[in-house]
């Protein structure tokens, strides 16, 4: 052999050797991130053309893929009852992929899931297609129904309705919503028309789930918290009496916080921290804030929650407790305002919390996952999520939460022969005249079946009242009187 064939005949080795290499590389190290690229279309065509599995509330399918002759697939993904569930589902799309339970749950509704990789098998030899598996939800669609229907439409609000023993979420609600129809349509023309006319609804990202990714000042609902840190640090308990001054100056700042001008603050200088919380009044807080330093309530937030990743199984944008923190900013902070920020779900779990004894369950959407066959592949089981503070402690925040329900600012929600555990919140938005109007709390108040909260978002004080409290009398009542 020659020089020339020699060298020939080791460049086509090389080059061989080079396109195994590639090959190998993508088939068994790639392939996972290839098909995960948002820009690879083709694992979004191939699913198109499978039949997906359904997303079921009390077995009832709230999303599910039907055969169709339209089209260039052979089904179509069919959302019912869009608007009422359109923030828990999310949507599938060919145009603009999917979101929240369509996209957290996706291997699961695909069929490739590790439960279904036998019958991935079996459909192999078969010649069968493989077929999604279906997910049963926590949803109860009696409560979600009439916890969306207490939000008026044109109205920015969020409405959350739990089990503090189990972390199961019975009902999950925002508005503004959408038809989630709009976007699982197959031409990708009409999706971009149906996308631009969501993208002009005031308040409404198709991208987020409000109740768990976006982030609002808690206004006085974070005084739960404050309550916890008083009371662990052993120098406050529920007949503390503290000075309860209508404004008082901003430590190192020249300017004041006041008590909020719609209570009854005015009506004590001094009282004790029971009937402060039950009044929600300001400037004991602040004083409180000086007294124990900003570890104290970092340590108590970051115990319920705070800054932790979480997924159920959709991603919850963690909340926020400022990581530096000046005397005024820190003041202003205990009263859930200046950077503080929080998912209404950290709010809700803040009441599972209290509500358990101090011990948060990890909030939960999915009950179990069913194979074509109905069989079961999977049940999700009650976790621990962590412990935010000890039964005795949780105890005495339940007691001063029942404060405001019996004589404070939740009296509008009480029930009569029910034991109610509540705290309210506004939180004031810049120089506006609106507010965030909150409540979250429990009921019973002695044996804790569930944790609601609701918050109006960008509102005047007056309507903000008038659709917190009293809805939590209304979701009650839905309730216990089923």
């Amino acid at each position: 052999m020659n020089q020339a064939i020699r060298n020939t005949w080791m460049a086509v080795m090389l080059m061989f050797l080079l396109a195994l290499g590639a090959l190998s590389y993508v088939q068994f190290f790639a392939a996972g991130d290839l098909n995960d690229n948002a820009l690879n279309r083709r694992p979004l065509y191939k699913e198109f053309d499978l039949p997906r599995g359904a997303i079921l509330a009390d077995g009832k399918p709230i999303a599910e893929s039907v055969p169709t002759t339209e089209g260039q697939f052979d089904y179509q993904r069919v959302y019912n009852d869009p608007e009422l569930y359109a923030h828990l589902t999310g949507f599938y799309s060919l145009t603009f992929g999917s979101r929240q339970l369509e996209s957290a749950m996706n291997k699961e509704l695909t069929g490739q899931s590790d439960d279904q990789w036998l019958d991935r098998i079996k459909n192999l030899f078969s010649g069968q297609a493989t077929q999604g598996a279906s997910v049963e939800t926590t949803i109860d669609p009696r409560l979600q129904k009439v916890a969306y229907d207490l939000i008026p439409n044109g109205v920015q609000g969020t409405i959350i309705v739990s089990e503090p023993k189990t972390g199961n979420i019975l009902a999950m609600v925002s508005k503004p919503s959408y038809d989630t129809n709009l976007m699982a349509v197959q031409s990708s023309k009409r999706a971009n028309e149906n996308m631009n006319k969501l993208l002009d609804v005031p308040g409404l990202n198709i991208n987020v789930n409000p109740a768990v990714g976006h982030l609002i000042p808690p206004g006085s609902t974070f005084k739960i918290f404050d309550i916890v840190a008083g009371l662990e640090s052993g120098k406050y308990n529920a007949d503390t009496v503290m000075k309860n001054p209508a404004r008082i100056k901003l430590p190192g700042s020249t300017a004041t916080l006041g008590n909020f001008y719609g209570g009854n603050c005015a009506a004590k200088t001094e009282a004790t921290l029971a009937w402060i919380v039950a009044n929600s009044c300001n400037t004991p807080f602040v004083s409180m804030s000086q007294d124990l330093g900003a570890e104290a309530f970092r340590k108590v937030t970051t115990n319920f929650g705070f800054g932790q990743q979480l997924n159920i199984p959709v991603k919850v944008t963690p909340s926020v407790f400022p990581a530096e923190l000046t005397g005024s900013q820190l003041a202003q902070s205990v009263i859930g305002q200046f950077d503080v920020k929080v998912t209404p779900l950290q709010m809700n779990m803040a009441a599972m919390g209290i509500a358990n004894g101090g011990v948060i369950m990890e909030p939960n959407l999915v009950k179990q996952v069913m194979a074509p066959d109905l069989r079961v592949l999977s049940t999700t089981k009650p976790k621990v999520l962590g412990t935010a503070t000890s039964p005795e402690i949780a105890a005495q925040v339940t007691d001063l939460m029942r404060g405001p329900v019996q004589y404070g600012t939740a009296r509008s929600a009480a029930i009569p022969g029910l034991d109610i555990a509540a705290k309210t919140g506004t939180s004031q938005i810049g120089n506006t005249d609106l507010v965030n109007s909150w409540i979250t709390g429990f009921a019973p108040a002695d044996d804790p079946q569930v944790a609601v909260t609701i918050v109006m978002e960008k509102i005047d004080f007056k309507t903000g009242s008038s659709l917190t409290s009293p809805n939590l009398k209304k979701i009650l009542e839905a309730v216990f009187n089923q």
